[in-house]
């Protein structure tokens, strides 16, 4: 029963990325977002979920892990019925901003909760694969759950859904998990809101070089911006007693590369769902329902390759998940790069989206263990914190990279398809054009389509750098196979 209200939890936060997702469209419609603010729907919440990770995995230290639990799921219930209730542009951003801070509080706590609830060995294993399972197929799970919201009620219930579930996890988690103990420390909130800056300030400089090109002096003050955030809060955190994200622990080679594992393969992931989901819907004309169904087997399919890799990671380690999981996950996203517009479900998208799910389920399982594996218990919520943190922000940054190879490739191929359109255009067809600059299809799919294929070119380029980082990083000691095998050691000293 505590597995099942942690694992709810993180169900929650973590289905709550991509269950927008599907409801943009509405979203856009209803409040008159730009196309351009649109993204900020998502942004929002995994930026301010990213960058206070590390904050929240701490106060869970200091504070009390169950508690502090508990007020992250309250306060991600509020933000999220603030949501659905939101009028205009302002309310909803300000209220995803919110969700993100709640889900930050509550995530890092539920991974650290695991590692002193279960013991060391085969029964956190089967703990953390569960855990796994639930953080990667969330995303798709959150696409079906979303499609069939929006199509059967309205936008707004992809906010409200989330105040039920929230609600009995936080009467729940009394009755199953017991007070984690107490470590003195204080709060390193310059940290927390200098990297935090530093990301939104790094998100929106790319965002915005989609837009207005890279000599713009928005895009390039806000790079410089965003340098000096992140640059302040590295000397913050080097000078600190108690800093927010202990660098230490990057002086742990495993470590070290599974962070930059995870930082490149959330890019990957983030892109393949925010891509995929404007291609089904937009190019093979899916319904919202459509579109979620059509990602229900990547949920499977990762559970699968979670449940591999757990099995077997005491016998073989965790490396060979780590290779074969990026390099199965390459090869699904350059597969997704031969998509055109007379491409089809069942022949274009299923075949790589299962592929590459296949491979994202060997590889969450293999970095929670890899990055948790021998820390001291007091530093466990800072661990779980920075592990989260490095999913979020990769996934948000990763994007915005992404949605800048689209917004160049897409304009070039906007420049080819305009004066094909207006030569065969009607009178009435070429003054709908001028008025509101969209070109229809089957014109706006090639744009759309050609975007889409050079943004899952990066996105493959991402997962072939976590291959690499694994195959000349990661070494597995014999001793880490002992602490799978729950022959060593036990951890938390």
């Amino acid at each position: 029963m505590a597995l099942l209200v942690i694992a709810s939890c993180q169900l929650m936060v973590v289905l709550d990325i991509t269950i927008v997702n599907i409801a943009l469209p509405d979203i856009q419609r209803s409040l008159d977002f730009s196309t351009t603010s649109l993204s900020w729907v998502v942004n929002a919440y995994t930026l301010t979920f990213g960058g206070l990770l590390l904050l929240g995995g701490r106060a869970g230290d200091i504070l009390g892990r169950r508690r502090v639990f508990i007020f992250g799921v309250l306060l991600f219930v509020l933000a999220s019925l603030l949501g659905g209730l939101a009028q205009n542009e302002a309310q909803l951003l300000a209220a995803r901003a919110l969700q993100g801070v709640g889900g930050a509080i509550a995530s890092p706590t539920s991974l650290a909760l695991i590692s002193t609830t279960f013991r060391e060995g085969p029964e956190r294993n089967r703990a953390f694969g569960v855990f796994a399972a639930v953080s990667a197929g969330g995303g798709a799970i959150g696409l079906l759950a979303g499609g069939m919201l929006v199509e059967w009620l309205n936008w707004r219930w992809v906010f409200f859904v989330n105040v039920p579930i929230g609600l009995l996890i936080a009467l729940a988690t009394p009755r199953f998990i017991r007070e984690s103990e107490r470590h003195p420390g204080h709060f390193d909130i310059t940290g927390a809101l200098a990297s935090t800056l530093g990301m939104v300030l790094l998100v929106y400089g790319f965002i915005r070089a989609a837009q207005d090109g890279w000599r713009d002096p928005l895009t390039l003050a806000s790079f410089a911006a965003a340098v000096l955030f992140l640059a302040l809060f590295v000397f913050v955190e080097r000078r600190s007693a108690q800093p927010i994200t202990p660098l230490h622990m990057f002086a742990d080679r495993n470590r070290a590369g599974t962070y930059g594992i995870m930082l490149c393969l959330a890019a990957a992931i983030f892109g393949m769902f925010f891509f995929l989901t404007l291609f089904v819907q937009n190019v093979l004309d899916f319904s919202p329902l459509q579109a979620g169904l059509a990602f229900l087997p990547v949920s499977a399919v990762i559970a699968i390759g979670a449940g591999l890799a757990s099995r077997f990671l005491p016998t073989y380690g965790p490396k060979p998940f780590m290779v074969v999981g990026a390099i199965l996950a390459a090869i699904g996203l350059s597969w997704l790069t031969l998509t055109d517009i007379h491409s089809t479900y069942v022949g274009s998208v299923l075949g790589p989206m299962l592929v590459f799910s296949l491979g994202m389920g060997m590889e969450f399982v293999s970095l929670t263990l890899m990055a948790l594996s021998d820390v001291p218990v007091r530093e466990t919520g800072a661990a779980s914190g920075l592990l989260n943190a490095t999913q979020q922000v990769g996934g948000s940054l990763g994007l915005s990279i992404l949605v800048t190879m689209y917004g160049t490739a897409s304009t070039n191929e906007a420049e080819e398809q305009i004066p094909l359109f207006l030569s065969q255009a009607t009178p009435v067809e070429r003054l709908r054009f001028e008025r509101t600059g969209e070109l229809p299809p089957p014109f706006s799919d090639e744009v759309l389509t050609a975007g889409v294929s050079s943004a899952f070119i990066m996105a493959a380029i991402f997962t072939v750098a976590a291959a690499l980082i694994a195959i000349l990083a990661i070494q597995v000691r014999p001793s880490d196979l002992e602490r799978l095998k729950g022959d060593g050691v036990p951890g938390g000293v």
